[in-house]
Parts: structure tokens; sequence; C-alpha cells
């Protein structure tokens, strides 16, 4: 279920002070606005049956950072009591980034499977380079702290896919790759993205069709591409994801697009009947 949130996560840069983190790593918002609000049913294949394993929802608003306006959005997932007697979930993210969705501060705090733990990473921009302070805390009050520099942007799995919304679909190739350096609250991981191409789907919810742009996050453990997420994002200015297959340790979980309100801009993706 780590993979849920990874998503639900992943479908995709400053301080006025730092100019040259502005020219490196700030990227124009042109897909969300504060007032956004994403709801999702989640669905776990248990032994060939698909059942209803949850809910995700996401939200953006306007807020203010060291005085300087940001974005602030939380993820928070949640397992149906269904899933609870196998496996119970509650997690809840949150990302600050600035206005050029430079990040800033990212926090997780997870119950999967009995499993506790809190992330948090810092962000700073001292001359103009980046620099992390992180922190991890298990159930059992044990904490790790690091910090960490980068000559690259750095991101979490929160700003990478407030960012990845804005990405350009005109300039991608079918098969192109986008590498990019994830942090969490003890370790920083370089994860892949991969361009697949566009294709039509179809919510069997409520017979809404979308055209879609196709992605896959993976991984490459002992040099290996280990497929972790396919999600479907909705081909126009809003980049919204509205489906999501996700390949995890024991089993197949898919999420789908519910309810949205707050966009920014008209869905011109749904296709007509």
């Amino acid at each position: 279920m780590r993979s849920i949130v990874r998503f639900i996560i992943l479908a995709v840069f400053a301080f006025p002070c730092c100019q040259a983190v502005r020219a490196q790593c700030a990227a124009e918002n042109t897909a969300f606005q504060s007032g956004e609000v994403l709801n999702y049913d989640l669905f776990f294949n248990w032994k060939f049956i698909w059942v209803n394993a949850g809910t995700a929802t996401m939200d953006i608003t306007q807020t203010k950072w060291e005085g300087k306006p940001a974005f602030k959005s939380h993820l928070i997932t949640r397992t149906s009591e269904r899933l609870d007697r196998f496996f119970m979930m509650r997690d809840t993210m949150q990302s600050l980034i600035t206005e050029d969705m430079t990040p800033l501060y990212f926090k997780k705090g997870a119950n999967e499977g009995g499993r506790y733990y809190v992330d948090e990473v810092w962000y700073s921009y001292p001359n103009g380079k980046p620099h992390l302070r992180q922190r991890y805390q298990n159930r059992e009050g044990r904490v790790i702290e690091k910090t960490y520099d980068s000559p690259k942007c750095l991101f979490d799995m929160m700003s990478m896919l407030l960012r990845a919304r804005s990405f350009r679909a005109e300039d991608f190739r079918k098969g192109e790759k986008v590498h990019f350096p994830m942090a969490d609250g003890h370790k920083v991981e370089n994860i892949t993205l991969i361009y697949r191409g566009r294709e039509n789907f179809r919510m069997k919810s409520n017979g809404i069709t979308y055209r879609c742009l196709v992605f896959s996050l993976v991984e490459y453990p002992g040099g290996k591409e280990k497929e972790i997420i396919t999600f479907y994002i909705s081909d126009d200015e809003n980049h919204i994801p509205v489906r999501l297959d996700l390949f995890l340790r024991f089993g197949t979980a898919k999420a789908y697009l519910s309810r949205s309100k707050g966009l920014r801009h008209e869905c011109t993706s749904i296709v007509k009947k």
C-alpha cells in the first residue's frame, strides 16, 4: 500500500532572495489554483476480485511560508473498513511550495499495516544550491536526522507531483524518460518517469471518457526496470490524474477520480459521446 500513497501521489520550483535557485529550479504553474479538491476511489485486487479499498483526497490552498506567498497541498489516504481487517492505512502528506513551485517543506505521517512513521524535509537554498534537513521518526520514537546538499534541484513526492502537472505534452516523445532525485525523511533516491503516449480512458462509474497522457513511474533495483505506477492524466491544461494503476508487492491496486472541484481550467479532455 506504500505505493498507493507514493502516487497519489506522483501522476508530477523560490525565495526572492535566491535568484540563482529561481533560475535553476523555478517553473511556471500553469495547471492548478488555490481551492482545487480532487477525490479518488481506491480498489484492490484480492484473489482475482476487485474490492473497494478506500478513498483519497488531495487539496491545494494559498498560504504563506516565512511571510512569503506559497501553496499548501494535502493528500489524505484511508483504507475502507473492509480492507482494514487485512491492511489498515491512514496516511497524511503535506507539501509547501513557492508560487513558482520551489519546494519548501514536506511531511508524511503514515500508519501502514501497523508500521507508523513520520517523514519531514525542510528545504533551503544557501548560495543558490539546494540544502535539505531531513528527519525520520518511527513508532518507537527513534529519530534519524540528516542533511543533504546537491547541485541539482531536489523534490519530494508531493512537490514533484505538483510540478509534473505543468509539463507540456508536446515536449515529450513516446518512450522518453525523465530522471529526478526524490527525498523523504532519511534518504534521496533517483526515480524515472517514462512517457507512454496518449490513450482514451472510460470511467466505469460514470461513463465519462477522458483523453489522457499516460506515464509510468519506474525504479531499477538490481539494474532491472520495475514499474511502480502507471497513471493517466487529463490531456488538457489541468493535467489532473484520473486513473492510476499501482503495482504492489502483494497485488495490484487502482485509483479512479470520483469528483473534482475548483479546477483552474475547463476540462476539455472529456471526449464527447
